[in-house]
């Protein structure tokens, strides 16, 4: 009995894990435009309210891109939960993106 109520525990911890992203995107160009409305709609349908998304506009923050290692965009990186992922171009392939953040579709 009590491996399954450490099974439950486990599950109950997992859905309560959010997902932390980062969108790297370029000012207004059309795919990032086209990224950003896909990774919310994503975002809203899959994951509710258990994620934190951060979008880094690279022409604002170079050397942040240049840090991240970000040589496209848009590019977005799930850092957590283990493994990371990253999804190049405007994230219209929803099961890819699905894929990389883990999540079933």
């Amino acid at each position: 009995m009590a491996r399954k109520k450490a099974s439950r525990a486990a599950t109950d911890a997992a859905a309560t894990t959010a997902v932390v992203m980062v969108l790297y995107i370029t000012e207004s160009g059309p795919n990032s435009v086209q990224a950003i409305a896909n990774i919310e709609a994503i975002c809203e349908e899959h994951l509710k309210d258990n994620f934190r998304l951060e979008i880094v506009d690279v022409l604002q923050y170079p050397r942040r891109a240049l840090t991240d290692g970000v040589v496209v965009t848009p590019s977005l990186a799930k850092l957590s939960p283990l493994p990371a992922a990253t999804v190049v171009g405007n994230l219209s392939d929803t099961r890819a993106v699905l894929r990389a953040l883990g999540i079933r579709g």
